[in-house]
């Protein structure tokens, strides 16, 4: 059975745009999945990339024609500018962390809620009543949201020193078996490809 690290960022565009067809392809295949929300400025950091903002204006205008061209090719409903973006991503990411920990719930959804949450309906992921929302629209105790704080700090910090690791440069960004790396939204279906011995 194969096994998939999901690295991802609960702001990120793209990640957004991923919607949960990965998670789809992984109940196709019997993969199992880890889910580990990362701090994606402190990645680009790490990895030779920089924040949008301080990306010279030619990959910042790619950048807005993909997010649109990608939008209006899978039909989803997209802000293109968030009221609230960038934000903390950390909250959000602890309480993702915390969740999958305590498991029971829905953890795609919820992963997936706080996305459209900043890209659908302008709400700040770093707020306490937006998080305890999320978490119980999707089967989680709203307690969460401060309880995993300590091991959501320790565990984001792991996290992304593990993606570093692995060889993770952006979100979102998928990981099979510890070898074979997917970056993108519009590589989903490659993981298909790949699970199915295709590739």
């Amino acid at each position: 059975m194969a096994h998939i690290d999901y690295y991802f960022s609960t702001f990120s565009p793209f990640t957004y745009l991923a919607g949960t067809r990965m998670e789809d392809v992984a109940t196709k295949h019997g993969a199992t999945v880890t889910y580990k929300p990362i701090d994606l400025v402190g990645l680009f950091g790490r990895t030779g990339g920089l924040p949008p903002g301080q990306r010279h204006i030619s990959r910042q205008e790619i950048r807005l024609q993909e997010m649109r061209r990608q939008n209006k090719k899978l039909g989803m409903s997209m802000n293109m500018k968030p009221a609230h973006f960038p934000t903390n991503a950390a909250p959000s990411a602890y309480a993702v962390i915390a969740a999958q920990n305590a498991g029971g719930g829905d953890l795609a959804g919820l992963s997936h809620a706080f996305l459209r949450a900043c890209w659908v309906e302008d709400k700040d992921i770093a707020q306490d009543d937006v998080i305890q929302q999320c978490l119980t629209d999707n089967g989680f105790d709203a307690g969460l949201a401060m309880s995993g704080m300590l091991v959501g700090a320790e565990t984001y910090a792991a996290n992304l020193e593990d993606a570093v690791k692995n060889g993770v440069f952006g979100a979102p960004f998928y990981v099979v078996d510890g070898t074979e790396r997917f970056w993108g939204q519009d590589r989903i279906v490659d993981l298909d490809a790949y699970l199915s011995g295709e590739l």
